[in-house]
């Protein structure tokens, strides 16, 4: 199976998401990351060194990554327009790649305008991606993914996850890559921050660590005894 996990900046996927992703590509499955800019606005770290941060990050995960900035109709990080453009652009990353799932940050308003933007280009590319007559993707073999799906990159949303991912086995891994951003840990506690999240998600299913994920469409089930774990501790 391939995923591809979308960020507006390199170190979103690290925050949000990144243990799901250690997890998948040790089932087997292969993993891109695409990240929608190169944080050209830090207040710590020039666009090149947090290249490289996210680029070794990537390697601690196993995943590919690309940057679409240069494909991107905005002026990087803190730029980014929800437009017919843009959305273009990544559901051209979406043919080229065609992965069966997709990821994007949660699309509610937060702490950064870029964050809910790439949620809603990623859901409209996710659709134009499988429109055959689009002239501007016509380059492109169509493609439909199978799901998508939303993340939390540094704060919990007032709705609960609609899917909780166990992820205790792989939090050593999931440290490490977040400790590639060096240059992004001068300007908060990130890590701790992060690990202070997902333990009291954990809690609530009785593990040490977990991830939350919303959906977008409902989650398809051939049978109820396909769910076979519980969360159930009391």
């Amino acid at each position: 199976m391939k995923i591809l996990a979308i960020g507006p900046h390199p170190d979103d996927i690290e925050f949000g998401c990144a243990p799901v992703l250690i997890q998948e590509v040790r089932n087997g499955n292969q993993v891109r990351i695409a990240v929608l800019s190169k944080g050209e606005a830090a207040s710590s770290g020039s666009p090149e060194e947090r290249v490289e941060e996210a680029t070794a990050a990537a390697r601690v995960i196993g995943a590919e990554i690309g940057f679409l900035d240069q494909q991107l109709d905005h002026g990087g990080d803190c730029h980014l327009r929800h437009s017919p453009e843009n959305a273009f652009a990544i559901a051209a990353e979406i043919r080229r790649f065609q992965p069966r799932i997709v990821l994007a940050p949660h699309p509610d308003e937060n702490q950064h305008p870029d964050h809910s933007a790439a949620a809603r280009l990623v859901r409209d590319a996710a659709r134009l991606a499988r429109y055959a007559g689009l002239k501007e993707l016509q380059h492109l073999p169509p493609h439909a993914i199978g799901n998508l799906y939303f993340y939390s990159i540094t704060q919990t949303f007032s709705s609960n996850p609609d899917i909780v991912i166990d992820t205790s086995g792989i939090e050593s891994e999931w440290d490490a890559a977040i400790a590639c951003h060096q240059s992004q840990m001068k300007t908060k506690a990130y890590l701790h921050l992060v690990q202070t999240r997902a333990r009291a998600l954990g809690a609530s299913i009785g593990v040490s660590s977990a991830v939350g994920l919303w959906v977008n469409d409902p989650v398809r089930l051939s049978s109820l005894s396909d769910l076979t774990l519980s969360s159930r501790n009391f």
